[in-house]
């Protein structure tokens, strides 16, 4: 029988895939809250429309290294993060509730490299990423909800699954 610190280490190694686990708020907000995170959601949809990500020719640009456009706005995207997170450590910031933001460290491993491999392939197949999906139905380009339910079903099934896969 293994001892019991050898369970809760493997089962902290677990959870510590899943962000929700560790960042979890336990406050209980009215359904009205929820409201700021519609806001949100709309003004960066219209920043998707307007800085041209959501364009399915500016993303096959980008996988025929045709264009810059896409590496500056995600290269933008990666160093705002980097100093974002910076910024949160130095200083200890917390959430606009007060609640601490915590990092854990995550391990390398190779169902890494076959998530983002299978996650680039779709998105060149498809010439939309999950982020702009939402905002490309709110376009009109209607065609893209199927790709749309397909990320939905793909998630699903990792959720489903993720116990027998590779971690």
């Amino acid at each position: 029988m293994q001892p019991s610190f050898i369970d809760s280490t493997a089962e902290f190694e677990a959870r510590s895939q899943d962000t929700i686990c560790i960042n979890e708020s336990h406050l209980q907000h009215k359904w009205y809250h929820n409201f700021k995170y519609l806001i949100v959601g709309v003004l960066f949809g219209v920043g998707f429309v307007k800085a041209e990500v959501i364009s399915w020719f500016r993303i096959q640009e980008m996988f025929r290294l045709q264009s810059f456009h896409m590496y500056g706005i995600i290269g933008s995207a990666v160093l705002m993060g980097i100093i974002s997170v910076w910024l949160i450590r130095r200083f200890g910031i917390k959430t606009m509730y007060g609640e601490p933001i915590t990092f854990a460290p995550k391990k390398f491993n190779k169902g890494q490299v076959y998530g983002g491999l299978l996650f680039g392939l779709g998105w060149a197949l498809t010439g939309a990423c999950p982020g702009p999906l939402f905002a490309q139905v709110g376009t009109g380009a209607t065609v893209v909800i199927v790709v749309l339910a397909s990320a939905v079903a793909g998630t699903w099934v990792y959720g489903r699954f993720r116990d027998a896969l590779p971690h």
